[in-house]
């Protein structure tokens, strides 16, 4: 019974990540499209630092946003595999909260240029791309992100909802602060 209600909330939690990560993509879609974006919901890429279940949510979450904006194939198919990559990767770097957003700041800045270069037809350099793109991402995973998780480390009842049922968690520093240690207020 323990399994299927870890799986139950592990599906849930991607789901919802994936649904904000949509919501958040469209809404802002003037800017989470092109050589030069921004992409808001590139912050969640930082919840992989609180649960796994922020990594098939963000792959999906990109996936959807990519077909929602009208992507082309090969930008719904390598780039969501960007996504993805960052959020593994991330979640493999858990242990600082710093190093999280790192993966997919690069697998974006690596991977993305390609397909606007090649696949949308644009003009530009592919460095002067990857700078773009990096710059993006730096805004949306750091900037943003670490908004994000700055508020999730200082409210327990969103932690929380982070949190697995074998209380086996990561440990996430601010300051070298694990969530514990905030639970001591």
């Amino acid at each position: 019974m323990k399994e299927t209600k870890f799986n139950a909330k592990f599906m849930a939690l991607g789901a919802i990540i994936a649904a904000m990560y949509v919501a958040l993509t469209i809404i802002f879609a003037p800017i989470s499209y092109g050589a030069v974006q921004v992409r808001i919901s590139e912050a969640f890429t930082i919840l992989p630092l609180f649960t796994p279940a922020a990594i098939p949510g963000l792959f999906v979450g990109c996936l959807l946003a990519n077909i929602l904006g009208g992507a082309i194939l090969w930008d719904i198919i390598f780039g969501s595999i960007a996504t993805l990559i960052g959020a593994a990767l991330g979640y493999l770097l858990r242990f600082n909260r710093w190093l999280v957003p790192i993966p997919t700041i690069v697998s974006n800045s690596v991977i993305i240029p390609f397909i606007l270069k090649y696949g949308y037809g644009i003009d530009m350099s592919i460095w002067l791309l990857i700078i773009y793109i990096a710059i993006g991402e730096i805004i949306g995973c750091y900037v943003l992100g670490e908004l994000l998780a700055t508020a999730i480390l200082k409210r327990k009842d969103i932690r929380n909802l982070f949190s697995r049922d074998d209380k086996k968690q990561a440990a996430v520093s601010e300051d070298d602060h694990t969530p514990d240690e905030y639970d001591r207020d």
